[in-house]
């Protein structure tokens, strides 16, 4: 099952990121086969997840961002019961190896915001052992091209991209996909 998470996100250069119900309607009908769900709380999660769903995609949920979830490992007991979510989000390495551990996928999330947070990369990717790393923001495809060199896990862009050059950038520096709320982008 992992290779074909890897394989869906070769075939979707652009994934699909929602933060709020118009995103979502958007993206239900977008050619994005992974949507990544960055808004919600725990009583509206599972109902977005399963409208995901039956669109025939799969539902990752950034359990940073859903309201009234603590960043507890019983969050990610939460999602997986009661959502049928097929991956998690977060920047928490504890959440990751906890979704890891209960067969969900996984999506580290790094803020690259100076040196030291691209110094501590390695450890944190060590820390979770996450199925795909997500670096914010995109628009460093030099620094982008580096991660995706000496990190030993597929990596996705994100944040700050809206045009096709910027996609068409990131992919040449290596990601295996570029993540991004912006409709427009989608379409491309």
């Amino acid at each position: 099952m992992q290779r074909n998470f890897y394989e869906i996100l070769e075939d979707n250069p652009v994934t699909a990121a929602v933060k709020d119900e118009e995103g979502l309607r958007d993206c239900l009908t977008c050619d994005s086969r992974i949507i990544f769900i960055l808004y919600g709380d725990i009583c509206s999660i599972a109902d977005i997840v399963e409208r995901v769903h039956e669109a025939g995609k799969l539902a990752f949920v950034h359990l940073d961002l859903i309201v009234g979830l603590a960043p507890k490992e019983v969050a990610v007991d939460f999602i997986r019961r009661y959502t049928k979510a097929d991956g998690i989000i977060s920047t928490r390495p504890v959440l990751i190896k906890r979704a890891r551990e209960l067969g969900l996928f996984t999506v580290l999330r790094c803020f690259l915001l100076d040196s030291r947070a691209y110094e501590n990369l390695d450890k944190l990717v060590s820390q979770a052992m996450p199925d795909v790393i997500e670096v914010l923001p995109a628009m460093m495809p030099k620094v982008i091209r580096r991660i995706c060199s000496s990190v030993q896990r597929p990596v996705i862009a994100g944040g700050l991209v809206s045009e096709k050059s910027d996609v068409m950038a990131l992919l040449e520096a290596g990601v295996i996909s570029v993540s991004t709320t912006d409709r427009d982008v989608w379409a491309m």
